[in-house]
This record gives structure tokens, sequence and C-alpha cells, in this order.
């Protein structure tokens, strides 16, 4: 992928700026418990959150026209690391609540630059793996940087330190090093009709996977601690979906750049929606089961979003990439703002293991809207349906073959 090169310094940002991002997420439950915040005032604070995504998302193209990638960037950056480190300097629920605000307002611009900027950048046959590379980095800064917490510890000026040295120094390489140089967009506004009319399965499969989503990440935690596990078991259990995400999103990249987007897209839905339901009716409290079941759900799940955006830019012109980023951030956060709250309810009612019944259930609808975009839109070309059918041909043969090993098995 020669058009990579050009990006790297882009995604050395990204890892270093997420890394902070994702860092502070955690940190700011486990200080607010430190300091004695009720679970509803952090719970608020969180939310709020999401409120000022949402408003990124409607500003951030309107400043790219203005200023352009790379000071749109640098100004959003900067506004970031102020204001992590107003949250340590003043431990206030209220100060807490509007810096979060401002944060999420920072990073739904951020994350909409990085992402219109690396899809303006590459070319539609290496677009789905540049994506892929690009939520690796993600997932893999984020996991890497709660490990930071117990080496500095929540309670201090250190670890916010850290947080703020981290978004601060992701203005280097784009600064200094990137050589990409994208072009302001010309006339760009975010026009959620025309994105939508661009893609409606990418518009949808982003609501359904931000309700999925940020229902694990928020309360993955919750269900396992209530099937008793361990603190230690905790960590395990949610680095494990994560994880599974993160080694997985590269190898459906490098297929979906070669078959149609939407079967891969349908198989990785399929997946998620059976380890789902693996996860709710036969993992139980089953520590080893819950681990392996939550690394295939995470394998599956994690990656949705990377294909959901590659095949919508797939269908965009390229004055368009910054409008179609911004309309699907924002399409994700509504689902992410929804999703928490609906899943909650139903393990509240349930049972915990409701949060993966009810993670199946979206993608099972979302599976559906696949199959009828696939019969309303342009078929899949011949050498990518050859191909497909190559790969269902094969699993067929192996699933035979298995299912001859076990009845030997039986009769030996």
């Amino acid at each position: 992928m020669s058009s990579l090169r050009p990006l790297i310094p882009l995604l050395i940002a990204a890892g270093i700026l997420l890394g902070g991002n994702g860092l502070q997420g955690t940190l700011i439950a486990l200080r607010g418990a430190m300091e004695g915040f009720e679970p509803s005032t952090i719970g608020l604070i969180g939310t709020s959150y999401f409120g000022g995504f949402l408003l990124g998302c409607l500003a951030i193209t309107r400043m790219l026209k203005a200023v352009g990638h790379v000071r749109s960037f640098s100004a959003l950056a900067a506004i970031a690391s102020a204001g992590t480190l107003l949250l340590v300097l003043v431990v206030d629920p209220l100060m807490w609540t509007a810096v979060r605000f401002v944060s999420g307002f920072c990073f739904a611009g951020l994350f909409t630059v990085m992402e219109s900027w690396l899809n303006s950048g590459v070319s539609n046959h290496d677009r789905a793996r540049v994506l892929a590379l690009y939520r690796i980095i993600d997932i893999g800064s984020v996991t890497g940087a709660q490990f930071l917490i117990p080496v500095f510890g929540a309670g201090g000026f250190a670890i916010f330190a850290i947080m703020s040295i981290m978004i601060t120094l992701s203005l280097v390489p784009v600064s200094l090093a990137d050589r990409s140089n994208p072009a302001p967009p010309e006339d760009v506004k975010l026009d959620l009709k025309r994105a939508w009319s661009i893609s409606p399965l990418a518009a949808i499969g982003c609501i359904a996977v931000g309700m999925t989503n940020s229902a694990f990440r928020t309360l993955s935690p919750v269900y396992a601690e209530q099937i008793g596990m361990s603190v230690t078991d905790v960590v395990t259990f949610v680095s494990a979906g994560i994880i599974g995400g993160a080694i997985i999103q590269y190898p459906l990249g490098y297929l979906s750049d070669r078959w149609d987007r939407r079967s891969v897209l349908l198989i990785t839905c399929l997946g998620a929606m059976l380890s789902a339901l693996a996860i709710s009716f036969f993992a139980g409290d089953s520590g080893p089961m819950n681990f392996a079941l939550v690394f295939i759900f995470g394998s599956f799940a994690m990656p949705m979003f990377s294909l959901s955006a590659a095949h919508a830019n797939d269908r965009a012109e390229r004055h368009e990439f910054v409008l179609v980023n911004a309309a699907l951030m924002l399409f994700y956060s509504f689902g992410a703002i929804g999703g928490p709250f609906i899943a909650a309810y139903a393990m509240q009612v349930l049972g915990p293991s409701w949060l993966f019944t009810f993670s199946a259930i979206i993608y099972a609808l979302l599976a559906f809207v696949i199959v009828y975009r696939m019969q309303v839109r342009a078929p899949v070309p011949e050498g990518h349906r050859s191909r497909f059918v190559a790969l269902l041909r094969t699993s067929t043969i192996f699933a035979k073959l298995a299912k001859r090993a076990v009845r030997n098995g039986k009769h030996s």
C-alpha cells in the first residue's frame, strides 16, 4: 500500500491522541468515585461527553471549510489538552460535566478530521485496510493506555498531566512530519439527507454499531461483576473483547477490499449476533467460557464501523469525504446515546445476560437491512461474487469434514 506512507504521521498522531482520550474516559469514573461522586453524577458526566460529541459532529464541517485539516486538528487537540488539566485543577461535578462536554465536542471533530483525512489519501482498493489499521491503532492504544492507571494511580496530579502530554504530543507528527497535505473542502456542510442517500446501509450500520459497542464498553464491567467475576477477571473480560476486535480488523478489511463489502459486513454481523447469543444462553458464570466467547464477539462486533464507513466512502465523491465521515460520526453518536440506556434497563429488569441479548437483537435487525440493501442496489461484481461463493463452498466442505470426523470419533 504505497498510498499509506504519507499518512504514517497521521496514524502515529492518532495512536497518541486516542490513547489519551481512552485513558480519560476510564479515569473519570475511577477518580470521581474516589472523590465521593454519586454513580448518577458520574453517569451524567459521561452523558455530557456524548452531548458535546453531537455538537462537534454538527460544527466540524464548517471548521474544516474555514481553516482546513491541520489547523482544525491543532486547535481541537489544544483545547482537549487544556481541559484535561482543568479536571484535576478544579475537582467539581459541574466543572467536570462542562469539561467532558467540551472534550466530546473536540474529539468528535478530531475523529472526523482524521478519518476524512485518511479517506482522502487512499484509493478504494486500499480503503478498508487503511481504516482497519486505524481502528487497530485506536483499540490498541486505548487498551494499552489503561495500564498507566495502576502504574501512576488515579488519585494524584501525575496521571492527568500524562494525559495532557499525550494529547499535546499528537500535534507534533501532524505539524512537522505529515506530507499528505489534504486540501480543505471547497463546499461542505453536514447534509444528513445526502449522506443517507450515498449509503443508507452505512448510516443504519453506524447507528446499530453505536448502540451495541457503546453498550458493551459501558456495561460489560457491570455484566462481569454481576455474574460473580473478580476485579481482575472483569478487566480480563473487557480486554478480551477489545483485543479480539483489534486482531481481526485488518483481515476483514483485506477481505472487504476484494469482495463486496456488504457480503463481508453481513458475515461479520451474523458472527456478532451468534456469539452474543452464545454468551447470553451458554456462557453462564463460567470464566473461561465468557472469556473465549467475548473474544469472538469482539472480533466480529468491533470492526463493523470501519466496514460501514468504507462502504459509504466507496460511493462518495472525493469532495464528499468530510461530509460522509462527519455524518457517520453523528449517526454513531445517535446510537451511542441510546444504546447504553436501553441495555441497562434490560439488564436491570431481565438480568445481566440481556446486555448481549440486546446486542443480538440489534445485529439481527441490521442483518435484515444488509440483505435488503443487497437486493435493491447494484449486485456484487462477478469476480467478487465468485470469490464469495467459493468461500461459502469451502466453508461448507470444512463443515462436512468436521461432521464426518465427529461421527467417526463416536463410532470408534
